[in-house]
C-alpha cells in the first residue's frame, strides 16, 4: 500500500484534520465476496461487532474472515476525525483514521475471546504508527470496543499478551483501546481485496509469541 511509505506517523489534532464530506464517498457492495453475507447493515440476528486495527486492512480482513464463526468483514475507516474519508485522504494522515476491519461474527459460534486471540498473534502490536514497511497513522494497533464487555475483555487481553511478549524480550504493547465510534467503509475495491486479486499486497505479520493458554 504505497501511500502509507510517505504517511505521517502522528495523530492530528482535530483542528488539523481534514474535513470530509457529509455523505459516503461510495455505496459499498451489497455481499460479502467470499461469505456472501451482507457487507452492509442490517447483519443477520444474533450476530455481533467486533472492529480491529492491525496494519494493512487487506491481509487483516482475509485472516479474519477465515475464521468459523464469522459470518461477514468489511475494511474501513475507523477512530479518527474526518467523516467519510477517502483512502487517498486518510493516507495523507490528516484524519486520523485507521485502517480496520468490521467483523460480524456469532458468539454462537466464536467467542470474542477467540478474536482476541487471532488479533494479537496476526500482527505485531509493539510498532506504534506502523507494521513493518507501512508507516503512517492508518497503520497503529487497535481495538475499537462496541460495549463495556469488550472493553474489559480487550484490556485484559491486552495486559496477557504484554506480559507474554516481555517474557519474550519483545517491546510493549501499543496497541489503542477505544471506543468504536463512527466506521466509514472503505472504498468497493479494498473489500476482499485479496480475494480478488490473490498476489497481492499483504504485509500482515505477527511476533511470532503465542498468546497465553486462559489469557
Amino acid at each position: 500500500m504505497l501511500f502509507g511509505r510517505t504517511a505521517k506517523a502522528r495523530m492530528p489534532s482535530p483542528a488539523e484534520a481534514l474535513p470530509g464530506r457529509d455523505e459516503p464517498i461510495e455505496t459499498p457492495p451489497a455481499r460479502h465476496a467470499v461469505l456472501d453475507a451482507p457487507l452492509a447493515p442490517p447483519y443477520p440476528a444474533g450476530t455481533r461487532l467486533a472492529t480491529f486495527g492491525m496494519g494493512c486492512f487487506w491481509g487483516a480482513e482475509r485472516r479474519l474472515w477465515q475464521v468459523p464463526g464469522v459470518v461477514s468483514t468489511a475494511v474501513g475507516y475507523a477512530g479518527g476525525f474526518t467523516p467519510h474519508p477517502t483512502y487517498r485522504e486518510v493516507c495523507s494522515g490528516l484524519t486520523g483514521h485507521n485502517e480496520v476491519v468490521l467483523v460480524v461474527y456469532d458468539p454462537r459460534q466464536v467467542a470474542y475471546a477467540d478474536l482476541l486471540k487471532v488479533f494479537w498473534e496476526a500482527h505485531d502490536p509493539t510498532q506504534g504508527m506502523r507494521q513493518g514497511n507501512d508507516v503512517g497513522t492508518q497503520y497503529r494497533s487497535g481495538i475499537y470496543v462496541h460495549d463495556a464487555d469488550q472493553r474489559a475483555e480487550a484490556e485484559a487481553s491486552r495486559a496477557a499478551y504484554a506480559r507474554a511478549l516481555r517474557d519474550a524480550g519483545k517491546a510493549p504493547v501499543t496497541t489503542e483501546i477505544e471506543p468504536a465510534g463512527a466506521f466509514y467503509f472503505a472504498e468497493a475495491y479494498h473489500q476482499q481485496y485479496l480475494h480478488k486479486n490473490p498476489g497481492g499486497y499483504c504485509g500482515l505479520g505477527g511476533t511470532g509469541v503465542c498468546f497465553p493458554a486462559g489469557g
